[in-house]
């Protein structure tokens, strides 16, 4: 269970979606949660590729080698 204090703007547009398409509040508070999380996994991701690039601990290729293996 999760309990949040919304803006007012912000809670009267979440009612009004929900009024004009028969789905809950929750239904739009999950889904963007879920959405946002799942953007902030990728750039955390991202990031630590990024950081073991740096470190030379991840290999890289060009593109160009990239689908000189993909055509093999």
């Amino acid at each position: 269970m999760l309990s949040i204090q919304l803006p007012r703007e912000i809670e009267a547009r979440l009612d009004r979606l929900a009024r004009k398409t028969g789905r809950t509040k929750s239904d739009y508070a999950c889904e963007a949660i879920l959405e946002k999380i799942e953007d902030m996994e990728d750039v955390y991701l991202a990031e630590q590729v990024l950081d073991r690039i740096e470190k030379g601990e991840e290999e890289v290729m060009s593109a160009e080698e990239m689908w000189r293996e993909l055509e093999d």
